[in-house]
């Protein structure tokens, strides 16, 4: 099994709570259709809640991954004090294998709460593991409501395509 199927199946095992988000998200949404879209990482929304932050900060180094914050490791001890300055920071955590696996572990996905994005999201399946995914005009509501950049560019880049998959969601 590849990596992040693994760890979304350790994730379902642990009882934590995500949903994929971004350009793989997106991704999942076109599998069927002629348009699939590519990122280097993975980005998982989590609530803000400090008790499902441990466990998918433990689900990630039971898996061997590195914890990190910017470019630097995630401070230790990974208590419950750390995960309160995250959660209440809103701070990005990157768990990564270093080969290729990267998980950007988010408590913000612009302009929506995780409770509404969590109610009306979809499951794809991934190499049998089921993957709890943001609707996609969530996701594209997002991208645009964020302006970085790369999310305009994204968006700008594959307008037709994410307007047809969209048609098909509502």
């Amino acid at each position: 099994m590849e990596a992040f199927p693994a760890l979304v199946a350790a994730l379902h095992a642990e009882r934590a709570l995500f949903v994929l988000i971004g350009v793989w998200a997106a991704s999942l949404h076109a599998r069927s259709a002629a348009a699939v879209f590519t990122t280097q990482d993975y980005d998982l929304f989590l609530p803000a809640d400090v008790d499902n932050a441990l466990l998918v900060w433990r689900t990630c180094e039971s898996m061997g991954l590195e914890l990190l914050a910017g470019d630097e490791p995630l401070d230790q001890p990974r208590d419950r004090l750390l995960a309160e300055r995250i959660v209440q920071t809103r701070a990005l955590v990157r768990a990564t294998d270093r080969q290729g696996l990267d998980v950007d572990l988010t408590l913000v996905m612009e302009g929506f709460a995780f409770e509404e994005v969590w109610a009306e999201r979809r499951v794809y399946l991934l190499e049998g593991v089921e993957v709890p995914v943001a609707r996609l005009s969530h996701v594209v509501r997002s991208k645009a409501a964020a302006g970085r950049p790369k999310d305009l560019l994204f968006l700008a880049t594959h307008e037709e395509a994410l307007r047809d998959l969209l048609k098909r969601e509502d």
